[in-house]
């Protein structure tokens, strides 16, 4: 970003970073100053356990200076989101059982990017069709997260789909095969991220993340 003095900076220090903050953009866009930035380097990694989804490894970390630490990573290969939505503004949600936490949870359908090489727009198409049974006529790239950085690489992406179709759904498992379709206003869904309802991370980053983009 290059500064013409037509606008002006606010500039936050963090841990030696300098972001800087264009007044007026309305695109909340971020510039980071990277000149004062401090540089890790990564160094091996040691396979630790291999599973069918994910795998962990310790990494071998040397800091600015030179102290060096290991950090055990899980390696995931990543997962897509989708946010259903109808043209009468309805959204689409799952209550599904996951065992790690041991609850059922309402969700916006989601999956693991675990065909290798498929584009996430693909791996978004076919879970919304697999889960739910819908195919849209549009997908819109809302962001993409880390979800869990500090021990996790797993990245998702968010998408918002919509011109709805109904069709047969292809769920797969004993958890899908038990799933809970919910359909809700998309306000209505917000309101039960704000008040606890649901708290599944990415699905209200997804939520708020699709209300702020339909009103756009």
């Amino acid at each position: 970003m290059i500064d013409d003095g037509s606008m002006t900076r606010d500039r936050v220090a963090t841990q030696g970073v300098d972001i800087v903050v264009s007044a007026g953009d309305e695109s909340g866009a971020l510039e980071i100053d990277r000149s004062r930035s401090a540089v890790f380097i990564k160094g091996d990694e040691q396979l630790q356990f291999a599973g069918k989804r994910i795998s962990v490894v310790h990494v071998g970390i040397t800091a600015p200076g030179g102290e060096q630490y290991v950090r055990e990573v899980v390696k995931h290969p990543g997962a897509v989101v989708i946010v259903p939505v109808s043209a009468n503004g309805e959204v689409h949600l799952l209550r599904q059982y996951r065992a790690p936490v041991g609850e059922s949870l309402v969700e916006i359908p989601a999956g693991t990017r675990d065909v290798p090489g498929e584009p996430p727009e693909e791996t978004a198409r076919r879970e919304l069709k697999e889960e739910m049974g819908l195919v849209a006529d549009t997908f819109t790239l809302l962001g993409r997260v880390y979800n869990s950085p500090g021990f996790c690489t797993e990245e998702t992406y968010i998408y918002l789909a919509t011109g709805l179709h109904q069709r047969e759904a292809e769920r797969e498992g004993p958890e899908e095969k038990y799933m809970d379709v919910l359909k809700l206003p998309l306000d209505d869904a917000i309101d039960l991220c704000t008040t606890g309802a649901i708290h599944d991370a990415q699905t209200i980053i997804g939520l708020m993340l699709a209300q702020r983009r339909l009103e756009d």
